[in-house]
């Protein structure tokens, strides 16, 4: 867990400001600390430098882009995050040991050979199956409890656990159990994913720990399903739908919220929100 809010503060403005020339200055002088205080803090707390971050989140969500918006060139997308044609190739392969033009050949079958793609379980839909579970909706914002967590999906049943011991004096009827990821697993390393455990509270909650979620227009997709299927739901988002339609997601990051979760049975039905323009 990213316990240090400073540093989770400063998380949130790399990740709002990934597509502009940012440096290790512009984020110590957001969170109000000297450079060095800061880049020492970062790092504690993370395990990794501001410049490393920066660096590898860029070129993890253009990848992203490559997977998802195949109108794009990879010219414009390398542009989008500041890179000009020679060095956006030369960094990408640095990172993903691959080209991003051969990246975006090889990533639908990536995604499909990646260990948390349960073959036995799972199916990718064609883009009219995927399309008869979404709807459009536009959301309210949510104030929230939150933690954060760098690591594995793999862990979010003994984080849920922890979390919902810990904030037990905060939930009733109304309270909606709710994840925000930033990263598909298919392209940044199962370990280092990045992921906000919540709960919806009254914004008069006493707690450094919260944030809003921003609403807007989002692209909904409904699961029901184990656990084991929730990574194919994705999928199916990230590489049959948004490929072929004609809504591009925004700056905002993707949420999940619970509706019903079996413990024993490990079933559960959940909406995955995206956000669009």
């Amino acid at each position: 867990m990213i316990a240090k809010q400073t540093v989770n503060q400063a998380i949130d403005y790399i990740m709002r400001h990934i597509n502009e020339e940012i440096n290790i200055d512009d984020v110590a002088d957001y969170c109000h600390f000297s450079k060095y205080y800061f880049s020492h803090m970062f790092k504690a707390h993370t395990g990794e430098s501001v410049y490393a971050f920066i660096k590898r989140a860029k070129i993890e969500q253009s990848a992203f882009k490559l997977k998802v918006e195949k109108n794009k060139s990879v010219t414009d997308i390398g542009y989008e995050y500041g890179y000009s044609p020679s060095n956006y190739s030369s960094v990408f392969k640095q990172h993903q040991n691959t080209s991003p033009i051969e990246f975006r050949k090889q990533i639908y079958e990536k995604s499909l050979h990646h260990p948390f793609y349960h073959i036995e379980l799972n199916h990718l839909d064609s883009f009219e199956e995927c399309n008869q579970k979404i709807h459009i909706e536009q959301m309210q914002d949510y104030f929230v409890i939150y933690e954060r967590r760098k690591g594995n999906y793999h862990n979010l049943s003994a984080d849920w656990d922890e979390f919902l011991e810990r904030y037990q004096k905060y939930i009733n009827e109304d309270t909606m159990l709710m994840e925000r990821t930033f990263d598909d697993p298919s392209i940044t390393d199962a370990d280092n994913c990045l992921y906000d455990i919540c709960i919806s509270v009254d914004r008069k909650c006493p707690l450094e720990n919260t944030c809003v979620i921003q609403g807007g227009k989002y692209v909904v997709y409904h699961f029901e399903g184990k656990v084991q299927q929730i990574y194919a739901a994705y999928q199916n988002l990230f590489t049959a739908w948004f490929p072929y339609t004609k809504y591009e997601i925004d700056e905002r990051y993707g949420f999940e919220i619970y509706r019903d979760v079996n413990c024993e049975t490990m079933e559960m039905v959940m909406d995955i929100y995206f956000p669009i323009r």
